[in-house]
């Protein structure tokens, strides 16, 4: 399972002219579900998001997580995020997870955020969504669990 995080100073996600989610100051994650991916390796990525520290310290060094910061959590699923881009012009995508499964994992991944996380907004996965950020630094990491991890 991939986690793209963006340290951000707001974010909002849309479908349809309609808003779901807005966060201020936190981390807009956008997840992709790869084959083989399964409620363990959401569990753990759910984890390092929750714990990986990506916000400054009074030192202005990057010792604080999105938890200590009570800082948003905007999950948005994207389904490109798992696609093999190693030959040719086009990107293929047997790397992502059947939409069926990639929606369920998807789903725990964000009903565990919810249990765990007081902040926390989303996408709608299988949608045409427009996202808009304000990168904060910027700071992006590209996390991933693979199974067995």
């Amino acid at each position: 399972m991939i986690g793209l995080l963006q340290r951000v100073s707001q974010a909002a996600v849309h479908v349809n002219q309609q808003e779901l989610g807005r966060i201020a100051r936190g981390l807009l994650v956008l997840i992709g579900v790869e084959k083989g991916d399964t409620e363990t390796q959401a569990d753990r990525l759910l984890q390092r998001l929750l714990n990986y520290r990506v916000f400054p310290d009074n030192a202005d060094r990057m010792n604080l997580s999105v938890a200590d910061i009570h800082g948003g959590l905007l999950l948005v699923p994207q389904f490109t995020l798992p696609a093999d881009t190693r030959k040719g012009n086009r990107p293929s995508f047997t790397p992502a997870a059947p939409p069926e499964q990639g929606r369920a994992l998807f789903e725990h991944l964000l009903r565990q955020a919810r249990e765990t996380h007081p902040t926390v907004a989303s996408g709608q996965f299988g949608a045409d969504m427009q996202v808009s950020l304000i990168n904060d630094g910027p700071v992006t990491f590209w996390l991933q669990v693979k199974p067995g991890e």
